[in-house]
This record gives structure tokens, sequence and C-alpha cells, in this order.
């Protein structure tokens, strides 16, 4: 059986990709919604775990679902999952693959390129008090209490679940500034919420155009508004394919459950 890592829309498309060339898969998400969407992609073909696993808990579902390949396609900012998985077949000898979206062109001269979420708070704050956040609900708590922002007005664009929104104002986000939509956005959508939230610096990760990232970049660039992106972490895979077909012909080549 394949192991999927398939916390994206990436990940998803990947696994019934494998599934419609007839092998077994099972894949890995991080949250009950993303078990949803993955099930309404995949079917009941696919064998789904919704539990965090690390390293050992990793190599425990492997060897109980006698996993023979692993596809790593969770998020590109999700680091820890990665070494996690790495560490893990490395330990099984169990042959691992990362997909790696292509990043975006970063062409606009208001883009402020950092490597930490500290960064991308100190370097918004001398950009504007309105920050609109479209980093994902996971790392906010790194942006509230920074106190590069302690007087900021911080605006953030969320998954519409309730987990997430009880997070959001757990921290303190107040329902005027949860935008809690489900991408992608087009390029008009993303100018009209940075207008009507008044956003004076946007905070963004290069999650490639299938994250977003493009539409998001040319909506700024339409307003002048200045980015801060979050650039993606540098890990050293083993083995890496930038399209589908890379994933399919690494399988071919190792996979011995078909």
């Amino acid at each position: 059986m394949i192991f999927v890592l398939a916390g994206t829309q990436d990940g998803r498309e990947i696994a019934k990709m494998l599934l419609e060339n007839g092998y077994d898969v099972a894949a890995s998400v991080v949250s009950r919604y993303g078990g949803e969407l993955l099930a309404h992609a995949c079917g009941r073909k696919c064998l789904i775990n919704d539990k965090p696993l690390d390293e050992q808990a990793l190599q425990a579902y492997m060897r109980t679902q006698q996993i023979s390949l692993l596809v790593d396609a969770s998020h590109p900012y999700a680091a820890n999952v990665s070494r996690n998985a790495m560490a893990a077949c490395s330990a099984l000898s169990i042959p691992y693959i990362r997909y790696e979206r292509d990043l975006t062109e970063l062409a606009y001269d208001k883009i402020t390129v950092v490597h930490s979420y500290e960064e991308a708070a100190e370097a918004a704050s001398k950009l504007g008090q309105r920050i609109f956040l479209t980093t994902g609900s996971r790392n906010l708590e790194k942006f509230v209490h920074n106190p590069h922002l302690k007087d900021a007005e911080l605006t953030a664009r969320v998954l519409p679940t309730a987990e997430v929104i009880a997070l959001c104002e757990g921290l303190g986000i107040d329902a005027g500034h949860i935008v809690a939509l489900q991408g992608p956005f087009s390029c008009e959508l993303n100018k009209e919420l940075f207008r009507k939230y008044a956003a004076q610096v946007i905070i963004t990760k290069n999650s490639g155009s299938i994250g977003g990232t493009d539409t998001k970049l040319a909506a700024a660039k339409d307003l002048g508004l200045p980015i801060v992106l979050i650039d993606r972490p540098q890990l050293a895979y083993p083995c890496m394919g930038h399209h589908y077909e890379d994933i399919l012909s690494f399988v071919r080549s190792h996979a011995n459950d078909k």
C-alpha cells in the first residue's frame, strides 16, 4: 500500500491519481475538514487517517498498514511533517518522494521576503498598521502575540470551520476581523477583500499557484500594497518531483503492491 501525506489539494489529486492507476492508497490529513475533502475526492477506496502522527506514530502506522512507499504531498510549509516522514522512511527502509509545488515568480518591487513568522511580523509593522494575514490559522498566535504588532489591526483570512473560528476568537480576533472563506480566490476577489478591510500590508506565503499566491500578488500589485512573503523552509529531500507524472513514475519504479 502507498501512503500519501495529503493535507493539500495536490495531495488529494495525487491520491486520486494513484487510486485510478490501480494502487492501494492510504492518506493522511491534519484535520477533520481535510478528511472530508479527501473522502469527497477519493471516495471509499482510500484509507484515511486524520490523527496527528509524529515520527514514532508514523512508523507504527506504516508497519500496521504494510506501507511500501510514501509520497510526501504535505503543505510546503509543514517542515516538521516532512522531517518526520523522511526519518520514519529511513528507519523502515521505505522509499520516499517529496512532491514540491513550483514557486510563484516574485515580479513585484514591493515584496519583502522573510524566513519566519517572527520576521514577517517585524517587517509588516514597518509597512503599515492594518495588516491582512493570508497565512492560515496554525500560526496566528505568532502574529497576535508579537510585540511588534501590539498596536496593529490584524485581519485573518482562514478556513470557515467552527474549530478555526473558535481559535481566532480565542486569540482575541473579533468577527469583524475574521474572513472565513475557502479558497482559491481570484485576483478580483482578493482586491475586493483587501479594499474592504482597508489593508495596508499583506502577509502571505509562497505556496505556488495552487495555493493562490499568484492571485494574491497580482491583487496587491494592482492596489500598490506592500507584501511580506514568508519563504519556504529548505529541506534536504532525498527525492523530489514537481509534476504528478514524476510521482507516478517513481511509484511505478518502486511500489510492489499493485
